[in-house]
């Protein structure tokens, strides 16, 4: 069936020519994949496709394993190349400022307050949180867990990189401190 977003998939990826090959349009799929990259990327390097809702971790030259992801609704994505500086298991939470601003209803209870949400299964970060950061400056962007599985292959998140808990775990345990993210 050719839906809608098996229309934009297929198009991001023709747009990027030269990041990711693809045979056809087909339906999403979240499940990680080994899959070919046609652009030279070092392995160990993570590379994030927003427009198709794919992070690829490098495995050797040419070769990923591609995950499901969802991204940051229009306007609030994060682009660029960044580092993973810290790690973190059932990470505590807590919104930014700006989000507490654009969505009062959502966030009230943090206004005012210090209030840190503790890690576990009701914590938005979810199972694992990758913490981005540019020149040792923390960007407040992170690719981590969800408790909102149907946001995957979306543009929902208020700017970070969503995956399904168990592929989260699995990047967290091949991804190292100081592993090199690319957002294009």
């Amino acid at each position: 069936m050719f839906t809608r977003r098996v229309f934009l998939a297929g198009t991001a990826v023709s747009l990027l020519p030269g990041v990711v090959s693809a045979k056809k349009a087909v339906e999403y799929d979240p499940t990680p994949q080994f899959v070919r990259v046609k652009k030279q990327f070092l392995p160990g390097q993570l590379l994030v496709v927003p427009r198709s809702f794919y992070l690829y971790y490098i495995t050797e030259p040419r070769k990923a394993i591609r995950y499901g992801c969802g991204v940051g609704k229009a306007g609030l994505e994060f682009t660029g190349t960044a580092t993973i500086d810290v790690k973190k298991e059932w990470p505590t939470w807590r919104p930014t400022d700006e989000m507490i601003e654009r969505d009062p209803v959502a966030y009230g209870r943090f206004k005012d307050n210090d209030y840190v949400q503790p890690g576990g299964s009701d914590n938005p970060l979810g199972a694992r949180a990758l913490y981005l950061f540019q020149n040792g400056v923390d960007t407040y962007f992170r690719i981590h867990g969800t408790t909102q599985p149907q946001t995957i292959g979306r543009a929902a998140s208020n700017g970070c990189i969503r995956m399904l808990n168990e592929h989260v775990i699995d990047l967290y345990n091949r991804v190292p401190i100081g592993t090199v993210v690319t957002v294009v």
